[in-house]
């Protein structure tokens, strides 16, 4: 038996405690083949401190309820967004309030028959006794239809035309033909809960465009990059402290360290100042909430065991680096004057000792 911890626990299995209070509170009424009310999903998401339930997403309230609702329908949504604005994120916790589970997934980009999107066959078993129930391998689709749960389809714009066509046929008729198993088990029929929830990266929308007939089936909300930076402080705060203890690492986030890493990514993104004044943006780099996120989990660790348990202000530079110089020798110009024209300005003590390690870059 592995007595190793999961690395990265699902949303279902993280929030369980959570999950369980609100289908105990929730007054309902819930959708067909739904855990709990469209309420409730909304306050799993957005969080309620009466309740005690944490908020795991910032976004306005008029968005996620546009979503939740989209799905309590026969069409399904489609999250589009910047990288790192968490649309995989909010699909799963879609998936986990919704359906109690969101491994359901499918990977557009690894998709590249139809038999990967609708099912397969168990070749022992089909050699031995035909196309028979017990030898077909349901996918995640297959799945999701058959049991009346969410489906999560991660870049779906990635898949090539034949394989968004045979979308269709589900998000239309909401049935999969299987003609192999005769009529009487040919036909599977979408279960009560049966949705797809679907995320395309909008700078990087891979070679395939997405076919049009589809883009009727479902219903579009772009997720936005977070706005205040208060709120995307909370964030980078909340989010790395869980990724260092989920690290098996006892490391509190350094307060300051995360204002000035989240300030420079926020300004970097922005392309503008906090007091309103222009600068450049990075070209080869998506200066994300998650990729700040990924820094200040990475300095959590780092200094648990290089610096006796203590985030230090002195390493910010150095793992800043990593995460948004990439290859582009335009970018490293970008981000030093950065440093020469904002950085330099900026008051407190904090900002100075980030200000000196600018040699770095």
């Amino acid at each position: 038996m592995n007595d190793k911890a999961i690395q990265r626990p699902s949303a279902e299995n993280l929030y369980r405690d959570e999950l369980e209070r609100l289908i105990d509170w929730d007054p309902g009424p819930a959708p067909p083949g739904w855990k709990m009310s469209p309420f409730a999903v909304e306050k799993f998401i957005l969080g309620d401190d009466e309740l005690g339930i944490q908020r795991k997403f910032v976004a306005q309230r008029e968005l996620v309820t546009r979503i939740i609702i989209s799905l309590a329908t026969n069409r399904g949504a489609m999250l589009i967004g910047e990288p790192g604005t968490a649309k995989s994120w909010l699909s799963e916790l879609l998936a986990s309030a919704i359906s109690g589970q969101s491994t359901l997934t499918i990977q557009g980009g690894a998709i590249t028959n139809v038999s990967q999107l609708l099912y397969s066959w168990n070749e022992a078993l089909l050699k031995s006794a035909g196309p028979t129930p017990e030898a077909l391998i349901p996918s995640p689709v297959y799945q999701g239809m058959m049991e009346g749960q969410l489906v999560r389809f991660e870049e779906i714009a990635r898949c090539p035309q034949h394989i968004q066509d045979a979308m269709l046929s589900i998000m239309s008729e909401r049935q999969i033909l299987v003609p192999e198993l005769g009529r009487e088990n040919g036909v599977l029929f979408a279960r009560e809960g049966f949705n797809i929830i679907a995320t395309s990266n909008s700078l990087d929308q891979g070679v395939n465009a997405m076919s049009a007939a589809l883009k009727r089936r479902m219903n579009f909300e772009t997720i936005p990059p977070i706005r205040e930076l208060q709120d995307e402080i909370e964030v980078v705060a909340s989010e790395s402290e869980k990724l260092i203890r989920l690290s098996g690492v006892d490391v509190k986030p350094d307060a300051q360290i995360i204002e000035v890493l989240t300030t420079i990514f926020h300004e970097l993104r922005n392309g503008q100042t906090l007091d309103g004044r222009s600068t450049d943006r990075l070209a080869a780099t998506v200066m994300s909430t998650a990729e700040a996120v990924s820094v200040a989990h990475a300095m959590g660790v780092h200094a648990y065991y290089y610096r006796n348990g203590k985030m230090e202000m002195g390493d910010l530079v150095h793992f800043l680096i990593g995460a948004a110089l990439k290859d582009n020798k335009d970018d490293r110009r970008r981000m030093k004057h950065y440093f020469e024209s904002e950085v330099a300005v900026k008051e407190g003590a904090h900002w100075q000792a980030v200000f000196e390690q600018r040699r770095l870059l």
